[in-house]
């Protein structure tokens, strides 16, 4: 099968969703291809701080997500011990600390508002085998797999907005530098307990950090630091001692914790690493989020970087046509950004100890 569209975005996440959205709302036709037949499969960040907020708001999609449901942060506090030492509270202005959307709220609503336009159309259950290039070496589509058929989807620009293990990255030859940070991270969800207030709650473990983000629905999300491939070890190890540090730490959490976190089977574990490339696009393709920036979880800057890529791509293809893009210039006005936000991380993770030093 030969299909011909404008723009080709592969990746359903939240920065593929939100350019497919935004360029079909421009008159362009858009295929958007995800490789699980549900969009909401796999797992990505689910926070938004105040720059992915206002980009929402800027598209008039933030009511639309608020009416499906989402939670404003209220806190930021520090615990040692079993007990709490410090609490950082919201700037009144912003009012929040962050807030937690549940990924199937931002992705219908993002794909529900593209879905009214008829330029654009959502393949799921696709999977990008190759490129497709013509006789000057541009890139002008991907060769893709739908139910064992063949699709050969042939477009102007091909957008890589398919994370940080990014096919169209590899297929084009970009190189990323990966640097590691010294620790991986196990994720879990647990139910809140009653009375449990939306939070962000920080604590220090073998000198390890420990965090709990409060979700929408009545759920924690646990974000335990552990030493950098460790975990092949530490499953060797008694359980029930490992998570008595989090009881500890937490004594709230008690009741929940053993009826839900009762093995090592109900953690995710997460390689962390961040990467970043010199190079956003060639010839006729463009990347965008963790297919040319992955972040590590510190600050929950990915989901909002993918978002401000989403929108900064949108803008530039805007003003330009699309054969005159200069991806170069869309580069430059993100590199600086995400060089920045990366350094934050680092320091983030380099000094977190530190909060804990006074009060020790």
């Amino acid at each position: 099968m030969n299909i011909n569209t404008d723009i080709c975005i592969v990746g359903a996440g939240p920065g593929g969703a939100l350019l497919a959205y935004l360029l079909a709302k421009q008159g362009m036709t858009v295929i958007l291809l995800e490789r699980h037949k549900e969009v909401f499969k796999e797992f990505r960040g689910e926070h938004l701080n105040e720059e992915g907020e206002e980009i929402l708001k800027k598209h008039d999609l933030f009511s639309k997500i608020e009416e499906l449901g989402l939670l404003r942060m209220e806190t930021l506090e520090y615990w040692e011990n079993g007990k709490l030492f410090k609490t950082i509270y919201p700037d009144p202005s912003v009012g929040h600390l962050g807030i937690h959307v549940p990924q199937a709220h931002l992705l219908n609503v993002l794909i529900n508002e593209a879905k009214k336009y008829p330029n654009f159309t959502l393949m799921t259950g696709t999977t990008v085998k190759d490129l497709i290039q013509d006789e000057s070496g541009s890139f002008t589509g991907v060769r893709a797999i739908q139910n064992g058929n063949e699709i050969m989807i042939h477009c102007h620009l091909t957008i890589g907005a398919d994370g940080r293990y990014s096919t169209v990255r590899k297929k084009v030859g970009i190189d990323v530098e990966i640097r590691k940070h010294g620790y991986d991270l196990l994720w879990a969800k647990i139910p809140a307990p009653p009375d449990w207030e939306p939070s962000i709650k920080m604590a220090l473990i073998d000198d390890m950090q420990l965090s709990l983000f409060t979700q929408a629905k009545g759920f924690i999300q646990i974000g335990w630091n552990i030493r950098e491939g460790s975990f092949t070890e530490l499953r060797r190890q008694p359980f029930t001692p490992f998570i008595e540090k989090l009881i500890k730490a937490f004594p709230q959490l008690e009741q929940t914790v053993k009826e839900n976190i009762t093995s090592w089977h109900d953690f995710v574990l997460l390689d962390v690493h961040s990467n970043f490339s010199e190079e956003w696009g060639r010839d006729g393709v463009a990347l965008i989020g963790d297919a040319v920036h992955t972040m590590t979880p510190t600050g929950a800057f990915g989901l909002n970087s993918a978002l401000k890529d989403a929108d900064t791509l949108a803008t530039l293809l805007t003003q330009h046509r699309i054969t005159d893009l200069d991806l170069l210039s869309c580069a430059t006005q993100r590199k600086k950004e995400i060089e920045k936000l990366q350094k934050i991380q680092i320091e983030k993770e380099q000094t977190f100890a530190t909060q804990f030093v006074l009060y020790s």
